[in-house]
């Protein structure tokens, strides 16, 4: 029995094969297909020999939802209409007053996803309460079908007032638009976004509604194509709450997957942080095209509530105002454009910068061959020797050092009148500043101490650019675990089915409230429990997470915290959080509780990590494979060894600097570190450790 995990990244296309009876783990890398993913995963699932086993299951992990938002070639919008309340239909534009550029008086807000012409209204009305004040005339759904036939319309979101507190209106325009135009895709907001503030549940169920036809086509695409490859497995979907969902959620409901390939690899830092005994870690996955830095507290991962798609990123946080606003629960990461591919350019006045664009897969990189000429992180690397110029992935992709060479004299150095090894070593130390910026994002600017955290990285190029990072952060200890390259995909199997959901309920935080609150979060639990169960699910199977949105009267956003035994306690963590993240908090002023919220698990049956046995006989007195010459900053060009990982057994010990390289990654050690290898065969990086090992010379 197999099953799979496939990630697609900007770059490379990763896949896990786990063999449930032998307990063996296989690696798969192929280029990724930026026009149409779904060529890109069928190839490399095709790769498989599968004739003597049985897939028992595909996970997969895209950003196709992001993309479509991005202006991604070959995706289209559809063709989609708004249906809500007379009064309402300009909501989209008039949104909220944030401004991404404060001073300047040029700045045109983001285009609405829905032209005014294709936005519709009906004369119903409903309080805040839930009591309808004026009931849906059936002569304007005759004429607003009329309306949706004419215009050809592919898809409708429909959004009435306050239809969080009462959905019966959405419920009889949806009902009478799927009956008389069945083959439309149709998005209500109470089932998409069940909370008040009307442009939040408007932008949301917008953006669902123009994601179902193109989420529905990939996955289409994928099913068949899997059925041509002679696989019969169902497929499962990353969600961009760390959950899986089924295609058939996943199609219903594809504004939880946005964000859902960034979300993989947060999920396998904290079931291999659960291996090691860690309470709190910081991820950092640097792959081919960005960098992303997570934070895992207590064993729980970070979430936030709001992302914007398609808006723009600055120094890792996503800029309020420039993007289109979807609620749904996010594993809260950092993202920067600081990946291999990430491309090395001048400005006007002569100063290096680094991304945002990446050379991606096509061309990729300089020293790729494949005809890019711009350079990049990874041609930086390679030019300081930090990569093997024999290849990577065992060699399956070449590298050609000269056209490095080529790529950054002609385009920085001789600009600059510096040297190559300079104008590289410039290359590394501005993008390391970026992902500074996103690991400093969701520690210190979440109320943490970095110097609290254990480091967990990953990623094809995440492990060179670790310890320059965590020396910085005054970080001791960095894990880099077996397999770190496709660790993502990885994430994939240990990934439990997850469904967030929620029901709005603004009142004070007091005792009075609290049978109201144990009212909702029992229907919450019938409503988790019947989608788990449709999913195979059974009831010991299942775990839910009972959390409440609390604010101080009078602001204007709330914190999200965990359901405690008693609501006194709740209201403490309340305090204890705010005091956290804003640095104060007063019992003085009432709590007012916003929204109850539950999240659902069904947990999954996931690939038993065990230690390696070794004896004395097994030890490998010297695996150095080479010496290369590596430039280190403090020394300048050092003779360096370079081990293979996979000779490496639990207790060597690396003195840095060094390089250890392996079938999916290249682990850089610097000076005035080590690398020790433990029972669960990861790395295990300190400064200056004298812990007991054999040590490697």
């Amino acid at each position: 029995m197999l099953k799979l995990g496939v990630d697609v990244g900007g770059t490379f296309t990763d896949l896990v094969v786990f063999d449930q009876q032998t307990g063996e783990t296989r690696l798969l890398k192929s280029s990724t297909t930026p026009r149409d993913p779904s060529r890109g995963v069928l190839h490399i699932v095709g790769q498989l020999d599968t004739r003597d086993k049985t897939v028992e299951s595909m996970v997969h992990a895209s950003t196709v939802g992001t993309n479509l938002f991005l202006g991604q070639t070959g995706l289209r919008i559809p063709r989609g209409a708004l249906v809500t309340t007379a009064g309402f239909r300009d909501i989209l534009e008039i949104g909220r007053q944030k401004r991404p550029e404060l001073y300047n008086l040029f700045f045109e807000r983001p285009q609405p996803l829905i032209p005014r012409r294709l936005r519709f209204t009906l004369t119903e009305r409903m309080d805040y309460r839930g009591r309808i004040l004026q009931a849906i005339k059936n002569e304007e759904l005759e004429n607003l079908l009329q309306r949706l036939e004419e215009e050809d319309i592919e898809t409708v979101a429909i959004v009435f007032l306050h239809a969080y507190a009462n959905p019966a209106h959405e419920l009889i325009v949806k009902d009478f638009l799927k009956n008389r135009l069945p083959d439309v895709a149709i998005s209500t907001s109470h089932e998409v976004d069940p909370e008040y503030r009307e442009f939040e549940r408007t932008s949301t169920t917008v953006v669902n509604s123009l994601l179902i036809p193109v989420i529905s086509r990939y996955l289409d695409k994928i099913t068949s194509g899997l059925t041509k490859l002679k696989i019969d497995t169902p497929v499962f979907i990353m969600q961009s709450n760390g959950g899986l969902a089924t295609t058939e959620t996943a199609s219903r409901l594809p504004v939880a997957t946005i964000e859902s390939g960034p979300a993989t690899g947060v999920t396998a830092a904290v079931y291999w942080g659960k291996q090691l005994t860690l309470e709190n870690i910081l991820s950092f996955d640097m792959g081919g095209t960005t960098a992303k830095a997570g934070a895992v507290i207590g064993g729980v991962p970070q979430m936030v509530g709001e992302y914007e798609v398609g808006g723009a990123v600055h120094a890792g946080r996503t800029v309020k105002g420039s993007g289109y606003p979807v609620r749904y629960p996010f594993v809260d990461l950092a993202e920067v454009s600081g990946g291999g591919g990430t491309i090395a350019w001048l400005e006007q006045d002569l100063q290096i910068r680094v991304g945002p664009v990446s050379a991606g897969a096509d061309p990729g990189p300089a020293c790729y061959g494949k005809g890019g000429d711009d350079p990049t992180v990874t041609d930086a690397n390679l030019l300081l020797g930090r990569l093997n110029p024999e290849g990577l992935s065992g060699g399956e992709i070449k590298l050609f050092p000269k056209l490095a060479e080529q790529a950054i004299r002609k385009k920085l150095a001789d600009p600059l009148g510096i040297s190559v090894v300079r104008a590289a070593h410039g290359i590394l130390e501005i993008v390391n500043q970026h992902m500074m910026r996103a690991l400093r994002l969701v520690s210190i600017e979440r109320g943490y101490d970095p110097r609290s955290f254990t480091m967990l990285a990953f990623g094809g190029s995440g492990p060179m650019h670790a310890a320059f990072l965590a020396e910085t952060l005054d970080i001791e200890t960095i894990y880099i675990p077996p397999n770190c390259g496709v660790f993502s995909a990885y994430g994939l199997l240990l990934a439990d089915f997850r469904h967030d959901l929620a029901k709005s309920l603004l009142v004070t935080a007091c005792d009075d409230a609290l049978a109201r609150v144990e009212e909702l979060h029992a229907e919450l639990e019938r409503e988790a429990a019947g989608i788990l169960r449709s999913e195979g699910f059974a009831p010991e199977q299942n775990v839910v997470e009972r959390r409440l949105d609390m604010r101080y009267i009078g602001q204007s956003f709330e914190l999200t915290v965990p359901m405690k035994k008693t609501l006194q306690d709740t209201i403490t963590l309340f305090h204890s959080r705010h005091r956290e993240i804003y640095g104060y908090a007063t019992s003085d002023e009432p709590v007012e509780i916003v929204n109850v919220r539950l999240a659902a698990r069904g947990i999954t049956k996931k690939p038993v990590v065990k230690p390696v046995e070794t004896h004395a006989a097994e030890s490998n007195d010297s695996p150095i494979t080479a010496m290369r010459n590596v430039y280190f900053h403090q020394t300048g060009w050092v003779d360096t060894p370079i081990y293979s990982r996979v000779d490496l057994r639990p207790g060597n010990l690396v003195d840095g600097p060094s390089i250890i390289e392996q079938f999916d990654a290249t682990t850089v050690v610097p000076q005035n570190w080590n690398a020790r290898v433990d029972q669960l065969l990861n790395l295990r990086l300190s400064q200056n450790d004298a812990a007991p090992g054999e040590k490697i010379t």
